[in-house]
């Protein structure tokens, strides 16, 4: 079920609601959990079984663990090869046969694996889940009620953002419901449906409409904009659903941390993914880079941890030489900046323009890797960005974007900037005036966005896939 649906909006979500404030407290956890598997079952009716082997799996896996403390490492690393196996299965084995058979001329048959939507998202939940067991951060759960309503919460269940469980614990066993954090849970949600719907979805017809051309059909001009009008609507779709998330979460008594944070301004690729997706990247960071050794360990050793790290953030987003190749690209920067420190380097407009531009160009390149069906087109597409290759161009710029899309492609570019931050904080203490004009511009937002839905027929959210 998408949040960004008529049934979502005015069937589903009501009605959680209405059952979840209408009932005693100690229902409200079993009316969650009852909803959050309807939400996933709506999608993956077949699928729902994987997820919940997954949840009894982690609940067996995180009692053995703590009852059995001379052999817990041992059942820590059987609980996470399990999930990790599961993961594999249905992500990565077809890849895997795949290039099997092209390096060694095999005929060993394919499965056509079909991949439950949001697999990786709750199976890195999971995984924290036992792992902060295992280091005593938090009490083993034994209610697998409660532990399931952690991994396949709704609001963050198939796009993120990935939960901890040392952050969300003592919420599921104890939150409160404010009315104040319900109405700044509804406003989060509108801006959050705003940025899928107005911005997200008419950069990614763009992006769509050029991303389907051979390479060698566009010119320079229609190369740079399929990128640009990617990276946005990579950021809208994605911040887009955090914040519907992050809202769902505030209207039910819980606190999910930031998953964005301007991402589009870092003077630095480190910088950048301080700020973009932060659950993963904090997650690897907690759970591998730290355990890697982090950097406590010699320089050489320090920069592999990085390079492991990026590597497996490539491979974690999709199972395609592509990804792979993503992550490494990111794992590159991370690693010149950190033996040549000019990320910390601190000077006039000069340099603070050249670091923004080389991570902007970075990152946009970077995209193109990642938007690509496979790597051999994103070469001859980053080709064409820097005239290194002759192009035929077939369509010119107009034919691709109009005075609409030209009109979102400037308002996506200014809000990716905190130019106007105030007018997504409702929690601060203007005067009733402002409010007022708030609350008009975020039902103004609603009513264009619903309208947006019932008239579009292109409303995919990009992190389904991973």
């Amino acid at each position: 079920m998408l949040f960004s649906s008529m049934t979502f909006l005015f069937m589903f979500l009501p009605a959680v609601i209405g059952l979840y404030f209408l009932s005693p407290t100690k229902w409200r956890n079993y009316i969650l959990l009852l909803a959050s598997v309807l939400f996933y079952a709506w999608g993956e009716p077949t699928y729902v079984l994987i997820m919940l082997l997954t949840i009894f799996i982690n609940w067996i896996g995180a009692i053995l663990i703590d009852k059995y403390d001379a052999h817990r490492k041992l059942f820590l690393i059987g609980t996470i090869l399990a999930d990790l196996g599961i993961l594999f299965y249905f992500k990565y084995f077809d890849f895997v046969i795949e290039n099997i058979n092209a390096l060694f001329h095999s005929n060993m048959s394919f499965v056509s694996v079909i991949m439950p939507i949001g697999i990786s998202f709750y199976t890195f939940q999971a995984i924290s889940y036992v792992v902060d067991v295992y280091r005593h951060q938090v009490a083993v759960q034994k209610s697998i009620s409660k532990l399931a309503l952690y991994i396949c919460l709704f609001p963050q269940l198939i796009a993120g953002p990935i939960v901890k469980y040392h952050d969300v614990a003592e919420q599921i066993e104890h939150r409160e419901e404010r009315l104040d954090k319900i109405a700044y849970g509804t406003k989060r949600f509108i801006v959050g449906l705003a940025k899928k719907m107005l911005i997200a979805n008419t950069m990614g017809a763009v992006a769509d409409n050029i991303f389907i051309m051979q390479a060698g059909d566009m010119g320079i001009g229609v190369a740079w904009i399929g990128a640009i009008a990617y990276s946005l609507q990579l950021f809208y779709d994605f911040s887009g659903y955090s914040d519907m998330a992050i809202g769902l979460g505030y209207i039910f008594g819980f606190r999910f941390l930031e998953n964005f944070n301007y991402p589009y301004i870092s003077k630095s690729i480190t910088e950048f993914w301080r700020r973009w997706h932060i659950s993963l990247s904090t997650w690897f960071k907690e759970y591998l880079y730290i355990p890697l050794g982090g950097n406590r360990v010699p320089r050489a050793r320090n920069l592999l941890n990085l390079s492991l790290v990026f590597l497996a953030t490539g491979i974690w987003h999709g199972a395609a030489w592509n990804f792979v190749i993503w992550g490494l690209w990111h794992g590159a920067f991370i690693l010149i900046e950190k033996i040549t420190g000019i990320h910390k380097k601190v000077g006039g407009w000069a340099l603070s323009t050249f670091q923004h531009a080389y991570t902007m160009l970075a990152f946009i390149v970077g995209w193109v890797m990642f938007r690509a069906d496979n790597i051999t087109y994103a070469t001859k597409y980053i080709r064409v960005m820097f005239g290194m290759k002759h192009s035929d161009m077939l369509f010119h710029t107009n034919y691709f974007i109009g005075t609409y899309e030209i009109f979102i492609f400037i308002v996506g570019i200014l809000c990716a900037m905190p130019i106007f931050k105030k007018l997504v904080q409702f929690d601060d203490d203007s005067k009733p005036a402002v409010h007022i004009m708030k609350n008009m511009y975020l039902l103004g937002l609603f009513v264009f966005s619903v309208a947006a839905i019932a008239a579009s027929t292109y409303n995919p959210f990009i992190y389904f896939r991973f």
